[in-house]
């Protein structure tokens, strides 16, 4: 087994093990709370896993980085692998019984993603892929859809934890795009959209203000998937995630121009 081999399959692992804490913890009575803002949440279940992802690649690999959403990950300097994880992708969704969560691991070796897992526990479906070999669900191949026309395209999109507040708020391409595609969903986990246009499930996605948890594992799904990625700009995705065009190919260019519009000044 190649080393790439044995992140992957270390990977799969622990995305199972943590989402089968999510599931049986699903719909029980949890301790939330506020972190930054009050639709900010998180839970017992999100310490819970992070606790079992971080602590089992520091039973494996010791030497890995690891950077994880709720904050128990460690820095290592020198390092050539680094750990990207969100221990439950969909926080609020998964506090209101609403069923749409999982784990996301993403694994960079020097700066470069490598390896991505998603485990969605409620569908039992997991996402994998390696740089180079291609995405995969439950262990069979995914493609991106075919979509050529933005006017026929089901697209997928979120909204910043600063929406109350905060004048880039994305409202104004959400209304551009509801116009202008099929339809536009918004339910509430990055980690999964970007899954679902890795399978030809969603033609296109964005998002502003998200972080490098929210995607290290969902771009390279898309990029092995056959799919595109950028910023809003049709430049590289920023390392920190912060905004994230991903789609068919197909569709990107019309996407590119459809949000600059709704952006640029009246």
């Amino acid at each position: 087994m190649s080393e790439t081999d044995a992140v992957l399959d270390l990977a799969v692992r622990l995305a199972r093990a943590a989402g089968a804490i999510q599931r049986e913890r699903y719909e029980t009575r949890l301790e939330i709370r506020a972190k930054t803002t009050p639709i900010n949440l998180v839970t017992e279940v999100d310490h819970a896993c992070e606790k079992l992802v971080v602590e089992g690649i520091a039973a494996e690999r010791p030497r890995d980085a690891i950077l994880a959403e709720e904050g128990s990950g460690r820095d290592r300097e020198g390092a050539r692998w680094r750990w990207v994880i969100d221990p439950l992708d969909g926080t609020v969704n998964y506090a209101h019984g609403y069923p749409r969560f999982c784990v996301s691991i993403g694994v960079e070796l020097d700066s470069v993603r490598t390896v991505g897992v998603v485990y969605d526990p409620l569908l039992d479906e997991l996402y994998s892929a390696v740089r180079g070999g291609g995405a995969l669900r439950n262990g069979r191949p995914i493609r991106v859809s075919e979509t050529e026309a933005l006017g026929e395209s089901l697209l997928a999109t979120g909204f910043a934890y600063d929406v109350r507040g905060s004048d880039r708020d994305n409202l104004d391409h959400f209304a551009a795009l509801v116009k202008r595609s099929r339809a536009v969903r918004r339910d509430g986990s990055a980690a999964l959209d970007l899954c679902y246009v890795a399978a030809g499930r969603f033609d296109g996605f964005w998002e502003l203000k998200l972080h490098a948890w929210d995607v290290a594992a969902g771009l390279l799904l898309v990029e092995e998937a056959g799919g595109r990625a950028s910023d809003l700009r049709g430049g590289p995705v920023p390392p920190s995630g912060r905004e994230v065009l991903a789609s068919n190919g197909r569709i990107h260019d019309a996407l590119l121009d459809a949000l600059a519009r709704a952006a640029a000044p009246a």
